[in-house]
């Protein structure tokens, strides 16, 4: 039983110091307490790009790091094999991951494998530390989905299901009991952080190319979105696998833009900007009221602008408070060699 084996005690001591003497957790945060608070209502620091070398030798040195939160840059056109995990490569692999068959795998494989091969060293290292804090995985897709080369939604729940399968927290058990995702958070919030241990939380997110391309009318977001809302008509929703997130920080509930209103439902993470967010025109209060989650990107570019890599532990912690009283469930930048700043958690707002 991966959360009867959690082993946060000294976490759970170290949060409960931390919020003593803050803003106290909310009473709509349902069934949490300041020593065990529920995972919507705290805030908690990731880093970007986790899978480039030039930031971890190794992907498992990224899941060593105590970051809540790494992200995955994915391609999927046909012009390479698979799903290849690059930054800039569309067609191969350049990163971190090994394939890891087991934890002696992690740091003594050849790097540069594909996304099975991430999600092989995730396996490895979840089986090695039972009860690990919950990683939230962000991947952005570059160019999107691929159906018609069999790298679509169905696929993606298929090859995370087979790497990962108990290892993950999927919108199935968040909506447990309720019609979709949006009930759920908004009428108990989402579990206290002490359920999740041993869990990866995967985020969808449309990437840059696919953006980019005005030929590209069906964008990650929305058709993960759709693929939720078939598969609860279906009776199905527990085959999903992943959290597909708003990209982009704008006033008013982002969800508007997605002309089908019944996939509006199934979207309750929200990632964009930190500097957007944290300017005065949106109200992101509105977020942490519903238990929504909330990333904020290029945490270090919220004027005044500190080092984007290598600020002082000071400079760092004092972003990170500034971003959890605005409301952040995530603050994210390229802090890796701040592994304190990392493993931070403060109470949220």
């Amino acid at each position: 039983m991966r959360k009867a084996a959690y082993q946060g005690t000294v976490v759970l001591a170290a949060l409960a110091g931390l919020i003593t003497g803050a803003a106290p957790v909310t009473a709509e945060d349902q069934g949490s307490s300041a020593a065990d608070p529920a995972y919507s209502a705290t805030t908690s620091v990731g880093v970007h790009n986790a899978y480039e070398k030039s930031t971890y030798p190794y992907f498992a040195d990224a899941l060593d790091s105590g970051a809540a939160l790494l992200e995955l840059d994915v391609w999927t056109n046909g012009f390479g094999p698979g799903w290849r995990v690059s930054h800039g490569n569309p067609l191969g692999n350049d990163n971190n991951c090994v394939n890891a068959a087991s934890t002696a795998d992690l740091r003594a494989q050849r790097r540069n494998q594909s996304l099975p091969g991430c999600l092989a060293d995730m396996r490895a290292w979840h089986d090695a530390h039972p009860g690990h804090r919950p990683i939230v995985v962000k991947v952005e897709l570059k160019d999107g989905f691929n159906d018609k080369r069999g790298r679509g939604p169905d696929e993606f729940d298929a090859l995370l299901n087979k790497s990962l399968g108990d290892a993950l927290y999927r919108p199935g058990d968040l909506t447990a009991g309720h019609a979709t995702l949006d009930e759920a958070v908004r009428a108990r919030g989402w579990p206290q952080r002490s359920a999740l241990a041993g869990t990866f939380i995967v985020e969808l997110i449309p990437g840059t190319v696919e953006e980019g391309n005005p030929l590209d009318t069906l964008w990650t977001d929305r058709e993960y979105g759709m693929h939720l809302r078939d598969l609860a008509a279906r009776g199905e929703l527990g085959r999903a696998t992943a959290f597909p997130a708003v990209h982009g920080a704008v006033a008013g509930d982002p969800r508007e833009r997605y002309q089908d209103p019944a996939i509006r439902p199934w979207f309750v993470l929200f990632d964009g900007d930190a500097a957007t967010y944290a300017g005065s025109s949106i109200d992101t209060r509105w977020y942490d009221q519903r238990h929504y989650l909330l990333i904020m990107t290029d945490a270090h570019s919220v004027p005044p602008a500190i080092d984007g890599t290598r600020p002082t532990e000071e400079q760092a912690r004092t972003r990170v408070d500034e971003l959890a009283t605005r409301h952040a469930s995530f603050a994210t930048a390229d802090w890796y060699p701040l592994p304190k700043v990392l493993s931070t958690v403060r109470p949220r707002g």
